[in-house]
């Protein structure tokens, strides 16, 4: 696959992700990026990305529109459109989708490579399992 500059949902990497769609615009699978990845993700009405983590890497969520539940750790705080959530990197952190809309985000990464798992899901873990109830 050539390495582009500029980028449409088109030439987009497309990733299925639990019956939807997810547009990574930047990789190095695709763009000439060493240090960036940047993924535009829908997340419908009651989905969510669980509690995980990317070892080697930080991550901005971005909420273009709609708005998420965000933890970052064991901190929650609604996010709506154009406000962030910085991640550190290993940094434990979900979003939820609890409104009756579409929530549109921007999931930007960093570096674009990383030796061990992209992520780790600890969902199912202590004290993570049991921070959000309902």
């Amino acid at each position: 696959m050539a390495k582009h500059v500029f980028l449409t949902e088109i030439e987009a990497l497309k990733e299925d992700f639990k019956g939807r769609t997810n547009f990574w615009l930047c990789r190095p699978e695709i763009a000439d990026a060493s240090d960036l990845q940047l993924c535009r993700a829908v997340l419908p009405a009651g989905e969510c990305h669980n509690f995980h983590s990317h070892p080697e890497l930080e991550e901005i969520i971005y909420v273009l529109s709609g708005e998420v539940e965000q933890w970052v750790e064991q901190e929650k705080r609604v996010l709506k459109p154009g406000e962030i959530a910085h991640i550190p990197r290993g940094g434990v952190h979900a979003t939820f989708n609890a409104s009756g809309g579409d929530a549109v985000i921007l999931a930007i990464l960093s570096p674009a490579a990383a030796v061990g798992p992209f992520m780790v899901d600890v969902s199912h873990e202590e004290p993570w399992c049991s921070l959000r109830q309902g």
